[in-house]
């Protein structure tokens, strides 16, 4: 902290300017604060030449092939699965044709929940749901001979993914038709081999004779269903909280924060502001396209803009500081030690390189606790994040203010992780694992089964989404995934905030650090038929900039 008077009150004036500069106001109700709508972005928040024509370029080619393939003109079921695959004639990765090949297994649908796009709803299961009324008879078929429920669920072997959090929530209509969003229930088995595959699927909150509890052994193109509903639930989960919230929305705050709290000269500025980067340009784009009215959310997906926010706000009212730091959530969901999950094994080797290098460099500035409690521009940093990115909510768990070097370096790692790893485990995925209409449908256009009454293909395909439902999806996915234009890694700041010889070397033994972590990774991945690439550093952006 500066000492002469002169130098205090320069910083000040600099920070009431950023304030005028960048004003803040709530975008939604029950969502965290943004700038306005329509607030003219400077250049440096804005994307380089580089980038914005890879976006808009991006888009553009996206949108003219849907158009020219006649899919945005057709509001119709697809006449086979077979002809969903055409979509990806001029779009599609290695992935992408994995997929294809596939959605349909039960060890692929298991695999995404700790190797896909939201890999932090997966939960072990010790004991049933009340709500969830699975049988030992409704199981033992797919557990096989010399176990049990109990058994498995006493030996950690049983896990729960619960979309509660979708109960009730408005849906759009699209096309002058309603759509249907449900909130499952699914249980799922890691047998020895590490496979993890699905045991029962209840498509409701409350059962009853009118909520099933479906089961591997029902009827194929009915089991194939319950499995859609749950991956549409598992969209919209992922798209709303995982993806806009936990990345976006908190990544926007954190970064204001760091403009609006923080001067030029604070060591916290130097070490954030990389992570920064475009940030503020992609929520605006995302308010002015995604979630205008009339935009890509009422055009394409069930819950439409309105369903979207509320669910956002139902997300941000139960989001706790322990889901964000990242050990914390391993170990509160009991997945920490489960096997092939290729996120958490990479994501704890990138928090611990994050944190390690946090620390060493924080200590060069904060040598005790008494020098975090005394920084006044640091504890308003926090502040704001608390009352601005979490409406002031003491049960979040979210500090309000630190008072530990050790409570700074996690707050810090946390924020450095979200705006860079985070968002790349939930972002670079998003069109190769969700463009295919089954195993992600964004909108479904039938309500969720009452029977078990056996189903035909062409009934599955009237309950997923329409040809131009699922083309208007694409087209956004494809231009979401990572933009190599312009991009800066982990770790590279070539921008050199910092010029002194201490944090520079800090820096230089950080990115050695992250090397070796994608040499791991990449010969982990030599061995995999799909391989999980997403947290590999030299695949990480610094920040949220798409």
């Amino acid at each position: 902290m500066e000492r002469h008077p002169r130098l205090q009150r320069q910083r000040r004036r600099h920070l009431v300017q950023q304030r005028r500069r960048y004003r803040l106001a709530p975008f939604a109700p029950g969502l965290p604060w943004a700038l306005p709508q329509g607030t003219p972005l400077d250049p440096d928040l804005s994307y380089s030449l580089a980038k914005a024509s890879a976006f808009y370029l991006r888009g553009s080619a996206a949108n003219l092939e849907a158009k020219l393939r006649g899919f945005l003109a057709r509001p119709s079921s697809w006449p086979s699965v077979e002809a969903m695959t055409r979509v990806f004639r001029s779009f599609h990765t290695s992935v992408t044709e994995y997929v294809v090949r596939h959605w349909q297994e039960d060890a692929f649908f298991g695999e995404q929940f700790l190797s896909g796009v939201n890999p932090v709803l997966l939960r072990r299961c010790r004991r049933l749901p009340p709500n969830f009324p699975v049988s030992e008879p409704m199981v033992a078929p797919s557990l096989g001979p010399g176990t049990s429920l109990r058994r498995e669920m006493e030996a950690g072997n049983i896990y729960l993914a619960d979309y509660g959090v979708l109960q009730g929530l408005p849906t759009a209509l699209i096309d002058g038709r309603p759509t249907f969003v449900a909130a499952p229930l699914c249980l799922l088995h890691q047998r020895p081999d590490g496979d993890l595959l699905p045991l029962a699927i209840q498509l409701s909150q409350e059962p009853g004779p009118g909520a099933p509890v479906f089961v591997p052994q029902d009827p194929p193109w009915l089991w194939a269903l319950a499995k859609a509903w749950v991956r549409s639930a598992e969209f919209h989960v992922h798209e709303g909280l995982t993806h806009l919230l936990r990345a976006h929305l908190l990544g926007e705050v954190f970064a204001l924060a760091t403009l609006r709290q923080l001067p030029p000269q604070h060591p916290l500025f130097k070490l954030l502001v990389p992570h920064t980067r475009f940030t503020v340009q992609i929520g605006a784009l995302a308010r002015r396209f995604l979630l205008n009215p009339g935009g890509v959310f009422d055009r394409a997906v069930a819950l439409g803009r309105r369903g979207l926010l509320a669910l956002v706000a139902r997300g941000l009212r139960a989001l706790r500081w322990r889901s964000l730091v990242l050990p914390r959530d391993l170990r509160h969901r009991g997945v920490a030690a489960t096997k092939r999950h290729h996120f958490g094994c990479d994501a704890t080797k990138v928090w611990r390189a994050i944190r390690r290098f946090v620390t060493q460099l924080l200590a060069l500035y904060y040598p005790s606790d008494a020098a975090v409690q005394e920084d006044p521009e640091l504890q308003a940093w926090v502040g704001e994040i608390f009352r601005r990115g979490f409406l002031g909510r003491r049960r979040s768990g979210v500090p309000s203010r630190l008072d530990t070097v050790r409570g700074l370096v996690t707050f810090v790692t946390t924020v450095i992780y979200t705006c860079s790893a985070h968002h790349a485990a939930t972002n670079s995925g998003q069109f190769e694992l969700s463009a295919f209409p089954p195993n992600a449908p964004a909108a479904m256009r039938e309500p969720p089964p009452r029977s078990k009454a056996a189903l035909s293909e062409q009934e599955f395909l009237a309950a997923l989404p329409a040809m131009n439902t699922t083309a208007t999806v694409l087209a956004v996915l494809w231009v979401l995934r990572n933009e190599p234009m312009d991009m800066r890694p982990l770790g590279h700041y070539p921008d050199r905030h910092f010029t002194e010889s201490a944090p520079r070397r800090l820096i230089r033994r950080f990115r050695r650090r992250l090397r070796r972590i994608s040499r791991e990774i990449r010969a982990r991945n030599a061995g995999l038929e799909r391989p999980y690439t997403y947290l590999d550093p030299e695949n990480i952006e610094n920040s949220v900039a798409i």
